[in-house]
């Protein structure tokens, strides 16, 4: 199962600053459309050939709304991740997680203003 995990680094400077500035809610709404972002993104670049992979692609929410988790489901995704000593892989997880990133990161400084 392909998975993509975002850590974040500083986390109580993180915490005591966003309590300062924002409503706890506000942050879990970030997480969730960031993550929904993701989810569509990674069903748009996902090969289809039967569509099994792209309906496989799943998004779950953890922590009471502070993470957000896209996983990719299909018992196949790995090979199609990244590939076998066959043939070359289709990455659909990664590409999504990294242009979700920048988004996500941009958002989150928007409400520690």
């Amino acid at each position: 199962m392909a998975k993509a995990i975002l850590s974040v680094k500083g986390t109580a400077e993180l915490k005591s600053k966003l309590r300062r500035n924002a409503n706890l809610d506000d942050v879990k709404n970030v997480v969730k459309l960031n993550g929904s972002e993701m989810h569509r993104a990674a069903q748009r670049y996902a090969p289809v050939k039967t569509g099994a992979l792209k309906r496989n692609i799943k998004l779950y929410s953890e922590d009471n709304g502070f993470t957000a988790k896209v996983a990719s489901e299909a018992e196949y995704a790995p090979y199609q991740e990244y590939g076998t000593r066959y043939q070359p892989g289709t990455p659909h997880i990664r590409p999504a997680y990294h242009e979700q990133k920048r988004q996500f990161v941009t958002d989150m400084k928007r409400l520690m203003k």
